[in-house]
């Protein structure tokens, strides 16, 4: 009897108890199946969605290096910072999470839809920030509201803290979000969009060094994304210790003495090259870039006239003017065009072929010699030693100083300058050099262009009698175990060759024009501390004849005003620091640059009169 008989034969009720418990039997073998498959063959996989249920991972921001001054005085730090964000996975209705979270930022909505816009660049994980370096009681109370706002974070970060205030704006630069094309760079490996970078002057140059190591943080959240407790916590590595070359106090003395002026300023170590001061004015504060510059900010930063943006000490180019003439004076000793007997008669202008050069006194400054010419700075002595030289030997001169090309300074944006020749000349314009074209040069104006930071090597190279030191910003660079990582030694670019006798000559000419009557440096003049220096006033327009300065006068508007400058040296005798003074349109080179020089020595001798006393007596 088959199988089907004995099927046909049994009760309808086994029947179906025997198709239910085949059915059931099947139904469990299906779930222990699927129990094995999600146990045994998924478990990696769905552990490690569970584990993103119940965990965030956030990322820990490594808090940049530390920058100090020369004795270790700190200039930039990092400071905690309160910033909201928002975990976008636990987001499910937006429309309603912004209008609430705007009314506890005191903030309108369309400007947190538009950095959560700008935060869906960030990894899913990744907290985009609607507000950064908010205060206590904006934390505070949106702590208080957290139940009602799923997904937000309070985060404490690092921001970049700039304790000078702008003084070192320049010099230090400012941080800003990495790029897509920096992204791709190597430099910047390891970094996510929302990241920040130096982006100007120190910040971005030694980028590698002073950025940190990011840590991680798990934590443990609720169905609603609140945090509840950490689970793992990797910290975050800072960024190594810079300690400059600048000393801050005579930083800071610079910046007073510049007031509301526009310029730039550097003193150097006449021994090392190391770079005490650099300042730009006017200045910017890199603190707005460190919490996320805003586009209003930004744009009346770009649209001020007096560039703050612009580091004016490597990139402004100004007429060297007057304290050009120490150049003139050294060539022409060595080619023999003028001795110590050598007697110019000003009377007030020179006169080559049919034009009338005129001398910055009207009345002239009568019987005039080399040391009298750099005292009260004589323009018709310049003009006729300076056309008996040649345009061609003053180029190699002044070349000889570092004028004419970046002096390799560490930081970008150097400018190199023009000192021209014949060869120049044709080059650029096609046309021949004319005889008052080397007159103009002679006193620094015309076709020459300098920056700052090259008046301030060439007046060190002077100081030190030839040697050109390429300008150190950089001491060294330390780990947090005291490691020194990177040291900056003195580095010889030049040397401009003269005699021992040329070079006392100009001594003499500069501590005269500081510290003698009728001397145009006057305003600079110390008790303590002998001082060497030359003024300068730099033409920005066409002198006016004679005739039209006879007649009624009218104040002239500011941009048509000359530049003012000054370097010096000191002491003058074993010399320790040059420095370099350029005020946009502040019309005199005494009274308008020589005054902030003045303050520069004054606080770089500051508490060593007895040093500087002694300095003067052994001189003479």
């Amino acid at each position: 009897m088959g199988l089907n008989t004995r099927w046909i034969e049994l009760p309808v009720v086994h029947r179906r108890l025997l198709l239910f418990s085949v059915a059931a039997a099947a139904l469990f073998l299906m779930l222990a199946l699927r129990l094995w498959y999600l146990q045994i063959i998924s478990y990696e996989r769905y552990a490690e969605r569970s584990t993103r249920n119940r965990t965030r991972v956030l990322s820990l921001a490594a808090p940049r290096g530390p920058i100090y001054d020369r004795d270790g005085v700190l200039l930039v730090d990092n400071r905690p910072a309160f910033t909201i964000s928002v975990m976008r996975q636990d987001v499910y209705n937006l429309e309603a999470l912004l209008p609430k979270l705007a009314g506890l930022l005191e903030t309108d909505v369309a400007t947190l839809e538009e950095r959560w816009a700008r935060g869906s660049r960030f990894p899913i994980y990744r907290p985009v920030p609607l507000a950064t370096d908010v205060s206590r009681e904006v934390m505070e109370r949106v702590l208080e509201h957290s139940t009602d706002l799923p997904g937000v974070l309070v985060e404490v970060l690092p921001v970049r803290d700039y304790l000078e205030k702008g003084s070192e704006a320049h010099l230090v630069g400012y941080l800003g979000e990495v790029t897509e094309n920096e992204l791709d760079q190597d430099l910047f490996e390891g970094l996510q969009p929302g990241d920040y970078v130096g982006k100007l002057a120190l910040e971005k140059a030694y980028e590698t060094y002073l950025r940190g190591q990011k840590g991680r943080r798990l934590i443990e959240v609720d169905v609603k994304g609140k945090l509840l407790k950490p689970l793992e916590v990797d910290p975050a590595l800072p960024g190594n210790k810079i300690f400059l070359t600048i000393s801050r106090d005579v930083q800071r003395a610079a910046d007073q003495a510049f007031g509301d002026q526009s310029g730039a300023a550097v003193a150097l170590d006449v021994r090392t090259g190391e770079v005490l001061a650099m300042l730009s004015r006017p200045t910017f504060d890199p603190s707005l870039f460190a919490r996320g510059i805003e586009s209003e900010e930004w744009s009346e930063l770009l649209k001020d006239s007096r560039h703050p943006l612009q580091n004016k000490a490597l990139s402004g180019l100004y007429s060297p003017a007057s304290t050009f003439k120490m150049i003139v004076a050294l060539a022409a000793l060595r080619e023999g065009i003028v001795n110590n007997r050598r007697v110019i008669d000003c009377d007030g202008g020179f006169i080559l072929a049919e034009a009338r050069f005129r001398c910055w006194k009207k009345a002239g400054h009568g019987k005039t010699n080399r040391k009298k010419a750099l005292r009260e700075s004589c323009d018709v002595w310049f003009y006729q030693v300076g056309l008996e030289l040649g345009i061609d030997k003053l180029e190699v001169a002044a070349r000889e100083f570092g004028l004419g090309a970046p002096v390799g300074f560490p930081l970008a944006g150097e400018k190199a300058g023009v000192i021209p020749s014949r060869i120049w000349k044709r080059k650029r314009f096609n046309k021949p050099w004319y005889g008052g074209e080397t007159v103009i040069a002679s006193i620094g104006q015309g076709y020459v262009l300098t920056t700052p930071i090259q008046l301030a090597v060439m007046t060190a190279a002077l100081a030190s009698h030839g040697d050109v030191l390429q300008p150190q910003i950089i001491r060294r660079i330390e780990d947090w175990s005291g490691q020194v990582l990177h040291e900056s030694e003195p580095r010889l670019i030049g040397h401009a060759d003269f005699s021992d006798a040329a070079w006392q000559a100009i001594d003499r000419g500069l501590v005269a024009a500081v510290n003698e009557a009728h001397g145009t440096g006057w305003a600079a003049h110390l008790d303590e501390v002998r001082v060497a220096g030359k003024t300068g006033t730099s033409q920005v327009v066409r002198r006016k004849s004679d005739e039209e300065e006879s007649g009624e006068q009218q104040e002239v508007p500011y941009r048509f005003r000359p530049h003012a400058l000054f370097v010096a040296y000191a002491p003058a005798d074993k010399p320790e620091i040059a420095v370099a003074v350029v005020v946009e349109h502040g019309q005199h080179g005494g009274s308008a640059a020589g005054p902030i020089a003045k303050a520069m020595f004054e606080s770089y001798f500051k508490g060593r009169r007895e040093v500087v006393s002694t300095i003067m007596n052994e001189g003479g």
